[in-house]
Protein backbone atom coordinates (compact mmCIF):
# COMPACT_ATOMS: atom_id res chain seq x y z
CA UNK A 1 0.00 0.00 0.00
CA UNK A 2 1.46 3.10 -1.13
CA UNK A 3 1.03 5.58 2.46
CA UNK A 4 2.45 9.76 2.48
CA UNK A 5 2.61 10.87 5.94
CA UNK A 6 2.24 14.49 5.86
CA UNK A 7 4.08 16.80 8.13
CA UNK A 8 3.49 20.34 7.99
CA UNK A 9 6.64 22.55 9.58
CA UNK A 10 7.48 26.01 10.90
CA UNK A 11 10.89 26.14 13.53
CA UNK A 12 11.33 22.15 14.06
CA UNK A 13 15.03 22.22 13.24
CA UNK A 14 15.51 20.57 16.86
CA UNK A 15 12.97 18.01 16.41
CA UNK A 16 12.91 16.79 12.75
CA UNK A 17 15.87 14.46 12.25
CA UNK A 18 14.53 12.08 15.00
CA UNK A 19 11.09 12.05 13.92
CA UNK A 20 12.44 11.38 10.17
CA UNK A 21 14.93 8.69 11.94
CA UNK A 22 11.76 7.35 13.60
CA UNK A 23 9.80 7.37 10.75
CA UNK A 24 12.43 5.67 8.64
CA UNK A 25 13.13 3.17 10.79
CA UNK A 26 9.93 1.87 10.35
CA UNK A 27 11.12 0.12 7.35
CA UNK A 28 7.62 -0.26 5.44
CA UNK A 29 7.54 -0.53 2.14
CA UNK A 30 5.49 2.40 -0.11
CA UNK A 31 5.80 4.72 3.19
CA UNK A 32 6.64 8.14 2.00
CA UNK A 33 6.88 11.57 3.79
CA UNK A 34 5.90 14.62 2.56
CA UNK A 35 7.44 17.65 4.59
CA UNK A 36 5.46 21.21 4.05
CA UNK A 37 6.93 24.26 5.39
CA UNK A 38 6.21 27.20 5.81
CA UNK A 39 9.70 29.12 5.29
CA UNK A 40 10.94 28.37 8.99
CA UNK A 41 13.78 30.97 10.19
CA UNK A 42 15.31 28.34 12.46
CA UNK A 43 16.28 26.22 8.88
CA UNK A 44 13.63 23.49 8.82
CA UNK A 45 13.09 23.86 5.58
CA UNK A 46 17.35 23.53 4.47
CA UNK A 47 17.12 20.62 7.68
CA UNK A 48 14.35 18.88 5.35
CA UNK A 49 15.65 19.21 2.25
CA UNK A 50 19.33 17.32 3.26
CA UNK A 51 17.23 14.45 4.55
CA UNK A 52 15.59 14.29 1.38
CA UNK A 53 18.81 14.18 -0.39
CA UNK A 54 19.90 11.28 1.55
CA UNK A 55 16.64 9.44 1.37
CA UNK A 56 14.61 10.41 -2.03
CA UNK A 57 12.60 7.73 -2.71
CA UNK A 58 10.88 8.28 0.97
CA UNK A 59 11.18 12.14 1.90
CA UNK A 60 9.99 14.85 -0.66
CA UNK A 61 9.51 18.92 0.81
CA UNK A 62 7.95 21.58 -0.22
CA UNK A 63 8.90 24.95 0.31
CA UNK A 64 5.99 27.74 0.93
CA UNK A 65 6.88 31.36 0.72
CA UNK A 66 5.57 32.21 3.86
CA UNK A 67 3.77 31.16 7.05
CA UNK A 68 0.65 30.27 6.18
CA UNK A 69 -0.32 28.30 8.91
CA UNK A 70 -1.78 24.29 9.54
CA UNK A 71 -4.77 23.94 7.80
CA UNK A 72 -3.36 25.74 4.43
CA UNK A 73 -0.43 23.26 4.61
CA UNK A 74 -2.36 19.92 5.39
CA UNK A 75 -4.58 20.93 2.57
CA UNK A 76 -2.10 21.37 0.41
CA UNK A 77 -0.77 18.17 1.60
CA UNK A 78 -3.68 16.11 0.59
CA UNK A 79 -3.76 17.60 -2.64
CA UNK A 80 -0.47 16.38 -3.62
CA UNK A 81 -1.04 12.90 -1.89
CA UNK A 82 -4.13 12.29 -4.04
CA UNK A 83 -2.22 13.91 -6.68
CA UNK A 84 0.17 11.23 -6.42
CA UNK A 85 -1.91 8.01 -5.82
CA UNK A 86 -1.41 7.50 -1.98
CA UNK A 87 -3.96 4.82 -0.87
CA UNK A 88 -3.52 5.81 3.05
CA UNK A 89 -2.50 9.91 4.10
CA UNK A 90 -1.42 9.74 7.96
CA UNK A 91 -1.07 13.52 9.06
CA UNK A 92 0.83 13.99 11.87
CA UNK A 93 2.91 16.97 13.99
CA UNK A 94 6.38 17.71 13.63
CA UNK A 95 7.19 18.08 17.53
CA UNK A 96 7.02 14.53 18.66
CA UNK A 97 4.14 14.57 20.56
CA UNK A 98 2.49 11.64 17.83
CA UNK A 99 4.72 8.50 17.72
CA UNK A 100 5.64 7.34 14.75
CA UNK A 101 5.83 3.90 16.11
CA UNK A 102 1.76 4.15 16.21
CA UNK A 103 1.56 4.37 12.41
CA UNK A 104 1.69 0.91 11.74
CA UNK A 105 -1.41 0.62 14.31
CA UNK A 106 -2.89 3.38 11.87
CA UNK A 107 -2.59 1.43 8.76
CA UNK A 108 -4.09 -1.75 10.33
CA UNK A 109 -7.07 -0.13 11.01
CA UNK A 110 -7.44 2.01 8.13
CA UNK A 111 -8.01 -1.44 6.26
CA UNK A 112 -11.18 -0.70 8.00
CA UNK A 113 -12.50 2.10 8.27
CA UNK A 114 -12.58 5.47 6.22
CA UNK A 115 -10.82 7.51 9.04
CA UNK A 116 -8.75 6.64 11.76
CA UNK A 117 -8.01 9.06 14.93
CA UNK A 118 -5.55 9.13 17.31
CA UNK A 119 -7.34 9.78 20.38
CA UNK A 120 -6.23 10.91 23.57
CA UNK A 121 -9.14 10.18 25.35
CA UNK A 122 -10.85 6.72 24.57
CA UNK A 123 -10.15 3.95 26.98
CA UNK A 124 -5.95 3.01 26.84
CA UNK A 125 -5.29 6.67 25.55
CA UNK A 126 -3.46 9.39 27.53
CA UNK A 127 -1.19 12.55 27.42
CA UNK A 128 1.99 13.69 29.53
CA UNK A 129 1.34 13.25 33.49
CA UNK A 130 3.47 16.17 33.78
CA UNK A 131 0.83 17.86 31.67
CA UNK A 132 -0.87 20.78 34.26
CA UNK A 133 -4.51 20.71 35.41
CA UNK A 134 -5.14 23.67 33.40
CA UNK A 135 -3.84 22.02 30.35
CA UNK A 136 -5.51 19.18 31.16
CA UNK A 137 -9.08 20.70 31.49
CA UNK A 138 -8.32 22.91 28.61
CA UNK A 139 -7.83 20.09 26.17
CA UNK A 140 -10.73 17.88 27.86
CA UNK A 141 -12.86 20.67 27.80
CA UNK A 142 -12.46 22.00 24.18
CA UNK A 143 -12.72 19.41 22.82
CA UNK A 144 -15.95 18.16 24.81
CA UNK A 145 -17.37 21.69 23.68
CA UNK A 146 -16.50 21.14 20.06
CA UNK A 147 -18.56 17.97 20.17
CA UNK A 148 -21.49 19.76 22.07
CA UNK A 149 -21.73 22.23 19.58
CA UNK A 150 -21.66 20.13 16.30
CA UNK A 151 -22.60 16.92 17.14
CA UNK A 152 -19.31 14.90 16.46
CA UNK A 153 -19.50 11.47 17.65
CA UNK A 154 -15.76 11.48 18.61
CA UNK A 155 -13.85 11.38 21.86
CA UNK A 156 -10.93 13.45 20.60
CA UNK A 157 -12.02 16.36 17.94
CA UNK A 158 -8.80 18.14 18.56
CA UNK A 159 -6.08 15.82 17.79
CA UNK A 160 -4.21 16.42 14.71
CA UNK A 161 -2.89 12.53 14.29
CA UNK A 162 -5.02 10.67 11.47
CA UNK A 163 -4.78 8.97 8.79
CA UNK A 164 -7.11 8.87 5.62
CA UNK A 165 -8.18 6.40 3.05
CA UNK A 166 -7.94 7.71 -0.09
CA UNK A 167 -11.48 7.38 -1.24
CA UNK A 168 -12.35 8.99 2.29
CA UNK A 169 -10.54 12.38 1.14
CA UNK A 170 -11.76 12.13 -2.30
CA UNK A 171 -15.46 12.41 -1.44
CA UNK A 172 -14.82 15.49 0.64
CA UNK A 173 -14.45 18.50 -1.24
CA UNK A 174 -11.00 20.55 0.41
CA UNK A 175 -11.99 24.17 -1.16
CA UNK A 176 -14.82 24.10 1.25
CA UNK A 177 -12.49 23.87 4.50
CA UNK A 178 -11.83 27.07 5.99
CA UNK A 179 -10.74 27.14 9.47
CA UNK A 180 -7.50 27.83 10.39
CA UNK A 181 -5.68 27.00 13.06
CA UNK A 182 -6.67 23.94 15.57
CA UNK A 183 -10.15 24.70 14.53
CA UNK A 184 -9.34 23.06 11.20
CA UNK A 185 -8.88 19.57 12.96
CA UNK A 186 -12.59 19.44 14.36
CA UNK A 187 -14.11 20.84 10.70
CA UNK A 188 -12.30 18.08 8.95
CA UNK A 189 -13.64 15.46 11.39
CA UNK A 190 -17.33 16.99 11.23
CA UNK A 191 -17.11 17.41 7.46
CA UNK A 192 -16.15 13.50 7.48
CA UNK A 193 -19.17 12.35 9.69
CA UNK A 194 -21.78 14.68 7.65
CA UNK A 195 -20.58 12.96 4.39
CA UNK A 196 -21.42 9.06 6.41
CA UNK A 197 -17.65 8.34 6.58
CA UNK A 198 -16.49 5.51 8.89
CA UNK A 199 -14.47 7.17 11.62
CA UNK A 200 -12.92 5.02 14.52
CA UNK A 201 -10.53 6.43 17.16
CA UNK A 202 -7.57 4.00 18.85
CA UNK A 203 -5.41 5.12 21.38
CA UNK A 204 -2.31 7.03 21.65
CA UNK A 205 -0.43 8.64 24.01
CA UNK A 206 0.39 12.23 23.88
CA UNK A 207 3.68 13.32 25.14
CA UNK A 208 4.52 16.83 25.95
CA UNK A 209 7.11 18.16 23.33
CA UNK A 210 10.66 18.30 25.02
CA UNK A 211 12.38 20.81 22.53
CA UNK A 212 10.91 24.01 20.59
CA UNK A 213 7.95 26.22 21.46
CA UNK A 214 4.32 25.14 21.08
CA UNK A 215 2.41 27.37 18.46
CA UNK A 216 -0.92 27.05 20.56
CA UNK A 217 -1.59 30.21 22.25
CA UNK A 218 -5.08 31.83 23.81
CA UNK A 219 -6.11 33.63 20.23
CA UNK A 220 -5.69 30.48 18.53
CA UNK A 221 -7.95 28.88 21.60
CA UNK A 222 -10.22 31.63 21.51
CA UNK A 223 -10.78 31.48 18.00
CA UNK A 224 -11.79 28.29 17.92
CA UNK A 225 -14.42 28.96 20.62
CA UNK A 226 -16.50 30.69 17.91
CA UNK A 227 -15.52 29.57 14.60
CA UNK A 228 -16.87 25.36 15.78
CA UNK A 229 -20.66 27.28 15.89
CA UNK A 230 -19.92 28.39 12.28
CA UNK A 231 -18.72 25.15 11.36
CA UNK A 232 -22.30 23.62 12.94
CA UNK A 233 -23.90 26.69 10.85
CA UNK A 234 -21.79 25.93 7.17
CA UNK A 235 -22.43 22.25 6.71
Amino acid sequence: MKVLVVIPTYNEVQNLPELLKRILALKMDGLGVLIIDDNSPDGTGKMADEWAMRHPAQIEVMHRQKKEGLAAAYVQGFHYALERGAEAIVQMDADLSHSPEDIPRFLEAISRYDVVVGSRYVPGGRVDPNWSLLRRFISRMGGLYACWVTGLRVEDATTGFRCFRKKALESLDLRKIESKGFAFQVEVLYYCQKKGLHIEEIPIFFPDRVRGMSKMSLKIFFEALWRVWKIRWKY
